[in-house]
């Protein structure tokens, strides 16, 4: 087994617990680069994970009806000043499962990386799942983040995913994400960005509402500044009786950065219902006098108005 030390002191730095991220009784799968560092399975949660030369390839099934009471941990980062790190990611929670996942991806230390995961998620019958994917990064904005995802939300199971990349320089930021969402199941997309220098950010989540009484939320909340670019599609289909879905995109622009949003919704059911809305621009005036009226000054107020909105 690898030391494990890298890992502890990059948790340390950014005031998390590794302790409890890797107690005895919480399934994890941990990978610098293309390496396999630990994993471990526990009652009621199945991980098989391997590494090549081609990446990190993890299988982790939740079995039907369990209710797993601590986070699933993934744990993914690199260490040296260059690299790559390619992650496959197969997860299936069986009808009537529940389970939270974290994905923590640490990379304060390269100088020029590239992470790429392509992850099919399958969620069966009433299962309920939370993945939150939370990013890291340095100062250096030599970080490619690729995140891909193909999801499939079964009869009346719940999916949330949350998408955060607020900590350090962004690099460049590509996600996309496509969700499936059956008969009386909800998906909800949450993504959190935050560019600076010459940040490139583009999102694109696409929810496809197929069965009767589908749910669906699209939220984005980015901010740009200095010389940073965001592109957003949030976008939603109702192609079932009653199915029911919004997108919801808000964009904060400073200084010389540029922001662009596409909220996409078509119907293709008479029964069917999606709405969206978007705005952009820049930070919100009265917000910004009532924080400088209690002593902050204009820099201070704009960054805590922007983190509050990433909140």
């Amino acid at each position: 087994m690898a030391d494990l030390d890298p890992l502890y002191q990059a948790f340390r730095r950014i005031g998390e617990d590794p302790g409890l991220i890797l107690a005895p009784d919480t399934a994890h799968v941990v990978a610098y680069g293309h390496e396999l560092i630990s994993l471990q399975s526990i009652p009621g949660v199945k991980v098989d994970a391997h590494a090549d030369a081609g990446g990190v390839h993890a299988r982790i099934t939740v079995e039907a009806g369990r209710v797993i009471a601590r986070p699933v941990h993934l744990c993914f980062g690199l260490f040296e000043r260059f690299g790559v790190q390619n992650v496959d990611l197969d997860l299936l929670l069986e009808a009537d499962a529940e389970a939270t996942f974290w994905s923590h991806c640490l990379f304060m230390f390269p100088e020029q990386a590239r992470h790429a995961m392509d992850a099919s998620i399958v969620l069966g019958p009433g299962a309920r799942l939370t993945y939150n994917e939370v990013h890291y990064h340095g100062l250096s904005g030599g970080i490619e983040v690729v995140p891909r995802a193909r999801v499939r939300v079964g009869k009346r199971a719940h999916y949330r995913a949350d998408f955060s990349l607020v900590q350090g320089t962004v690099g460049k930021l590509a996600v996309d994400y496509d969700v499936v969402v059956e008969e009386d199941a909800t998906a909800e997309l949450t993504s959190k960005v935050y560019g600076h220098l010459a940040d490139e950010i583009r999102i694109e989540e696409r929810v496809h509402l197929d069965g009767p009484n589908a749910r669906g939320l699209v939220k984005s909340r980015v901010a740009v500044e200095d010389a940073a670019r965001a592109h957003i599609v949030g976008a939603t289909y109702g192609n079932a009786a009653g199915a029911r879905g919004h997108v919801d995109c808000m964009e904060i622009v400073r200084g010389n950065a540029r922001a662009s949003a596409v909220p996409e919704v078509e119907v293709s059911h008479p029964q069917a219902k999606v709405t969206h809305e978007a705005a952009i621009g820049a930070v919100d005036q009265r917000q910004l006098e009532a924080l400088m009226a209690r002593g902050l000054d204009p820099e201070a107020a704009v960054d805590r108005i922007i983190l509050g909105l990433l909140g």
